[in-house]
């Protein structure tokens, strides 16, 4: 099947959406699908403002009209809600074609904590995207509930793997000398993120940041005592969240967390806050905890066994995570998308 997906996340920026989307890309071409992936690298960008690490796309439309033209999908997914996505919508409603997308990133509340503007008037536009999207899929039960009681609808299932060759227990001395327990934070160093949350937690040991983003300099400078490491690639990440003994996921904003699962997967349990993500990761225990103390979570998380935090990872396979997805897809016909631009007589 020829799939063309469109997201506004991609290289170099380093995230779920992004590993999530490769991932599934990487899967279906090993099955034998073709994929297109249009994303910000086919065209000039912009930095997004507080963000200069994340680029959008500057006026798509006609590169994003011509690609699809070329390509002739037989499905269409529009992972993200930037201007790559809104292209990808008007594409296909101007010609009649049924489309996915998938609500990876809680924009209204990430807006909410740079600005005074009301969550309804967010979602009114979130809901504007999505709602003539055949399947709308989420990770999440939570977020289905979550988006359902916001007034969405066609929510479908498309849960997360992680890498289990890449991250699995192991010895480590990226840490020695360091007071234990390791506690360690990982993703960007965003407000959204509420890292503050993590580094002013009273309690013994080190705290470690993984990461780097628009808030690392204010956040360093505020908590000398924590570590920041920058990003690690590959193995030296790989490394980094196997040495920790607890994995710290202060986010109230994040729709699942992919980081939990790596941590999971490395042996290590994860404490958070009681919201949609972890509620629908962790098994208080079991991998990790979820509590509305994060001390007290913290606390509890440490007492996890590190095999029972394995076992729980090897639950999710990318594979099982690609299966979701095409099941979520709406082919369409050759007649339809072949036929349709030249039944109405010109290009929009």
């Amino acid at each position: 099947m020829r799939i063309a997906i469109l997201t506004d996340a991609w290289h170099p920026q380093v995230n779920g959406v992004v590993r999530t989307l490769a991932k599934t890309i990487e899967i279906l071409q090993a099955r034998g699908h073709e994929v297109l992936c249009i994303n910000p690298q086919d065209f000039t960008t912009l930095p997004l403002p507080t963000y200069p690490d994340i680029r959008l796309a500057l006026l798509p439309w006609h590169g994003v009209r011509r690609r699809l033209d070329d390509f002739t999908p037989e499905a269409v997914h529009l992972a993200t809600e930037g201007p790559i996505g809104w292209a990808g919508r008007r594409y296909c409603l101007k010609r009649g074609l049924p489309y996915t997308t998938a609500y990876h990133t809680q924009f209204p509340e990430y807006v909410r904590l740079r600005a005074p503007i009301p969550l309804s008037w967010s979602y009114t536009f979130m809901r504007r995207f999505h709602d003539p999207a055949i399947r709308t899929m989420v990770a999440t039960r939570s977020m289905e509930e979550l988006l359902s009681s916001h007034g969405f609808q066609h929510l479908a299932r498309w849960s997360r793997g992680v890498d289990l060759e890449r991250f699995h227990p192991r010895k480590t001395e990226v840490y020695a000398g360091m007071a234990r327990p390791i506690m360690v934070h990982l993703g960007r160093v965003a407000v959204e993120k509420n890292i503050e949350a993590f580094l002013s937690l009273d309690l013994p040991g080190s705290k470690v940041v993984i990461g780097d983003g628009p808030a690392r300099d204010p956040l360093e400078e505020r908590f000398p005592d924590a570590r920041f490491l920058g990003y690690k690639d590959n193995g030296e990440l790989a490394e980094h969240l196997a040495g920790a003994d607890v994995l710290v996921f202060p986010s109230r904003t994040d729709t699942f967390g992919l980081v939990m699962l790596e941590a999971n997967a490395s042996g290590v349990p994860v404490a958070a806050f009681p919201v949609p993500g972890p509620l629908d990761v962790i098994e208080n225990g079991r991998n990790g905890w979820c509590h509305e103390d994060l001390v007290t979570a913290v606390g509890q998380a440490l007492q996890a066994p590190r095999e029972l935090c394995r076992q729980y990872a090897e639950r999710y396979s990318w594979e099982a995570c690609t299966d979701q997805f095409l099941a979520n897809l709406q082919p369409l016909s050759a007649e339809t998308v072949i036929a349709e631009p030249e039944a109405s007589g010109q290009r929009p």
